[in-house]
């Protein structure tokens, strides 16, 4: 086996999507020697977006298209890029910081987390067994295959009710199941999906099954108020529940909340030293490309400054 490759950086970046590449923009203007490292290509969940109208300066923008500009401005900093990563193992704990893949060493001073979140699984039975095969936590990519055909929703929030219109584009009949009698989407989002005619609200309900044979055939959900069982008959379901964060390798080594989610402080600071988080992958009120890009912003100005504190041997007080 051919020995692995050994990179050294002042800050290294884990996630290339909006947290991450504002992050390295920032980084590398203070003069910091900056990587980015993904486990697959940049732009992170935006890039799955059709459409966004909610970035300032952009009244629509697809939000691939956003990524790349992104990506863009990142470049004109020589920032190193290492998308399609797979890693092994990351330690975060001691004043090096160790990131290794299936072929590379990386060293640095200072790491960022910027590795997101995942859609959360509903957990029923057959969620599992047809993912691929009508189950999708990605309406843009696969919203083409349900075209004149019949799907569901679970969620209320604004990516539920948005995939649910997006949707309506392919779909005959979109199903949005909600186990609340009312939206938490915004009010100029429900609006839209109000007026859709294509899309029917399924409220006070939650999943309790998907059924099928090689494919998805129907969806089993139980009213909360009243313990009614009804078969919604369906070609596919798209859960849109939340999400959770991508952790499972630092775990343990930082402070985390219930959620599993990153605590910082307002500096992006995680409670190790030199180490930061920021965007869907920390605590945070509000999770949107706008609120990721200000979270790497905040934590690549400040991670200059650490690689300051550090050369002048004025370390910053741990964080509890």
């Amino acid at each position: 086996m051919s020995e692995k490759k050994k990179y050294e950086f002042d800050v290294l970046i884990l996630g290339g999507g909006p947290a991450g590449l504002a992050a390295a923009i920032y980084a590398a203007r203070g003069a910091a020697k900056t990587a980015v490292v993904d486990i697959s290509m940049f732009g992170g969940q935006p890039s799955n977006y059709l459409e966004l109208e909610n970035y300032p300066g952009f009244s629509h923008i697809g939000g691939y298209e956003l990524m790349e500009k992104f990506e863009e401005h990142a470049d004109m900093f020589n920032i190193s890029k290492f998308p399609m990563q797979e890693i092994q193992k990351i330690e975060l704990l001691g004043q090096n910081k160790y990131v290794e893949t299936l072929d590379s060493i990386f060293s640095a001073k200072v790491i960022i987390l910027a590795m997101g979140a995942q859609a959360k699984k509903l957990g029923i039975k057959g969620e599992l067994e047809f993912a691929g095969r009508g189950v999708s936590y990605c309406a843009v990519c696969d919203g083409a295959f349900y075209r004149d055909k019949t799907v569901a929703v679970v969620g209320g929030g604004n990516a539920a009710v948005e995939e649910g219109i997006y949707l309506t584009k392919f779909a005959k009949k979109v199903y949005i199941v909600h186990r609340r009698d009312t939206l938490r989407a915004d009010k100029i989002i429900q609006e839209r999906a109000f007026k859709n005619e294509k899309i029917e609200f399924v409220f006070d309900s939650v999943p309790v099954e998907i059924q099928g044979a090689d494919s998805v055939q129907s969806f089993m959900i139980k009213n909360v108020k009243t313990d009614e069982i009804k078969k919604l008959t369906v070609d596919g379901v798209f859960p849109y529940i939340g999400f959770a964060p991508n952790v499972g390798l630092v775990q343990g080594q930082l402070k985390q909340d219930s959620g599993g989610f990153i605590v910082t402080d307002e500096k992006m600071q995680t409670s190790v030293l030199g180490v930061y988080a920021v965007g869907d992958i920390r605590t945070t009120p509000l999770r949107q490309v706008i609120t990721a890009a200000s979270d790497g912003a905040v934590a690549g100005c400040f991670a200059s400054k650490y690689l300051e504190e550090l050369q002048s041997e004025q370390l910053p007080i741990q964080v509890s």
